[in-house]
């Protein structure tokens, strides 16, 4: 029984042996290392292909989740512009754009996506170009035409991202200490923040008169910087100068009629209700003021305030000690007022007003 018992367990170890062979792949030769650092191409060149700056992509809102995604017709432009990138394969170079993708989609580095709104909306002559929000697509199979693909790999962060991030601390810092900094600096703070804050107003009042401008007058949408309010732009598409192109229907004449006259309405409402001179004096000697307390409070000066603030209370708790020890020599001073009794204190004045009675009726 012994022998049966050991003969199995062999036979068993065997046929699991033989399971693991079978599923290598019996054509190669190479180790398991050099199997995995195969592996490893993909994923060096999936990093290599989001990092290119040529690739257009953007980012939207999958499963609750921001994704960087891209469109397949714009990968496979990519690949035939930059042949080079498919170096990095090294045995699998050759393969074509729709092999390489399916790929990337069967090592999990990529994932088919599809739009959530797929009516077009009204108003609208198509449907948008980049989608914000997506949904995953059952079929995971790359294709050119109207296929979207999300990367699943976070991407690796530079190294200036790594030395900025420990910079936050010591900028909230600084901001804290900014009532203790000198004068002259913080008046340099003061103008630079103010310089900014006025480009920025500035930027945008200007380009909400170019938009209202082309609307009225031409029917066209055009916004200058489109992306400057973006929430999820990258750097270099939030400061992207001219615009996209109109893909809306143009406005009816009523329409623009309309929007003309409640323009005219409200700058003939603000000019009515425009503050004067002197209220504008007023505010701004208000504003200046609170600038003033800010710019010229030092610690100094909070400890000098302080201490006058605990003299003051001491002195008021606390009567002149001379006063408390020579209460006599108060009262026999030049200017002190002898103690009386009520009575005659109200005899006093009852005999003054009769003098001064008397004397009124003899000038007369």
């Amino acid at each position: 029984m012994r022998k049966t018992g050991g003969t199995e367990k062999k036979r068993v170890r065997r046929q699991s042996t033989a399971v693991q062979n079978a599923a290598k792949d019996p054509n190669s030769d190479t180790p398991p290392r050099k199997q995995a650092a195969k592996k490893d191409v993909f994923q060096l060149f999936a990093e290599k292909v989001r990092d290119h700056k040529d690739l257009e992509s953007r980012w939207a809102v999958l499963q609750e989740t921001r994704v960087e995604y891209f469109r397949g017709k714009d990968f496979v432009s990519f690949l035939r512009n930059h042949p080079e990138l498919k170096d990095i394969l090294d045995s699998d170079k050759n393969l074509e754009t729709e092999d390489i993708g399916n790929a990337l989609l069967s090592k999990n580095l990529l994932v088919r996506c599809d739009r959530v709104v797929k009516t077009v909306r009204p108003g609208k002559r198509k449907l948008s170009t980049w989608p914000a929000h997506l949904e995953i697509f059952p079929d995971q199979v790359f294709s050119e035409q109207d296929a979207f693909f999300a990367w699943t790999f976070v991407k690796r962060r530079p190294f200036w991202q790594t030395l900025l991030s420990f910079c936050w601390p010591v900028l909230t810092l600084a901001i804290c200490l900014f009532p203790v900094y000198p004068h002259q600096c913080k008046l340099l703070i003061l103008y630079s923040c103010a310089g900014v804050l006025l480009l920025i107003l500035s930027l945008l009042l200007l380009r909400g008169a170019v938009f209202g401008l082309s609307y009225i007058l031409l029917g066209k949408r055009m916004w200058f910087f489109p992306n400057i309010l973006a929430e999820e732009a990258t750097l270099r598409e939030l400061f992207r100068f001219w615009p996209s192109k109109d893909e809306e229907e143009k406005p009816k004449w009523t329409t623009r009629l309309f929007y003309a006259v409640v323009a005219v309405l409200i700058i003939l409402l603000l000019r009515h209700h425009a503050p004067d001179e002197a209220a504008r004096a007023r505010y701004q000697k208000r504003v200046s003021n609170i600038i003033d307390d800010v710019l010229e409070w030092s610690p100094r000066l909070a400890l000098s305030g302080m201490m006058e603030k605990q003299q003051t209370v001491v002195n008021a708790t606390n009567p002149d000690p001379n006063t408390a020890e020579n209460p006599a020599s108060d009262s026999t001073g030049p200017d002190s007022i002898p103690d009386q009794s009520e009575p005659e204190i109200i005899d006093h004045v009852e005999h003054s007003d009769q003098y001064n009675h008397d004397d009124d009726h003899t000038h007369q």
